[in-house]
């Protein structure tokens, strides 16, 4: 369910770009962790395990196809979107702050003593 909604908004904000000037390249590569989902997106067979899926998710099939999207696995511990869907350690999100820049730019003492009094 995932990889179809990413594959939608990918296409779209792909033709989006395209329709206000701004190039894009071809094909959309989205980053992934999941290999499984990977290799049913890029696999033409279908499988006894996979007959399951509806008709809808197979658009990302036929986009992977097409070569208007690739799918390149990242591993989890290298896939700094995931504190956005999942609870992380620590150090984990500790360090995916520091590669987005996202501290505070205040001392974080100052910021906690403002954040426990509401201010």
């Amino acid at each position: 369910m995932a990889f179809l909604r990413a594959a939608t908004q990918a296409l779209w904000l792909s033709k989006y770009f395209e329709e206000v000037g701004l190039p894009t390249t071809k094909p959309t590569i989205i980053h992934a962790d999941n290999n499984g989902a990977i290799s049913i997106s890029t696999n033409d067979k279908n499988h006894r395990r996979t007959k399951h899926i509806d008709v809808r998710h197979h658009f990302v099939k036929e986009q992977t196809k097409a070569s208007n999207i690739i799918f390149k696995y990242v591993p989890s511990s290298q896939n700094i979107a995931d504190f956005l869907t999942k609870a992380l350690p620590r150090d984990t999100l500790r360090k995916i702050v520091a590669v987005l820049d996202l501290a505070p730019q205040t001392s974080s003492a100052t910021f906690q003593g403002e954040y426990r009094t509401g201010l």
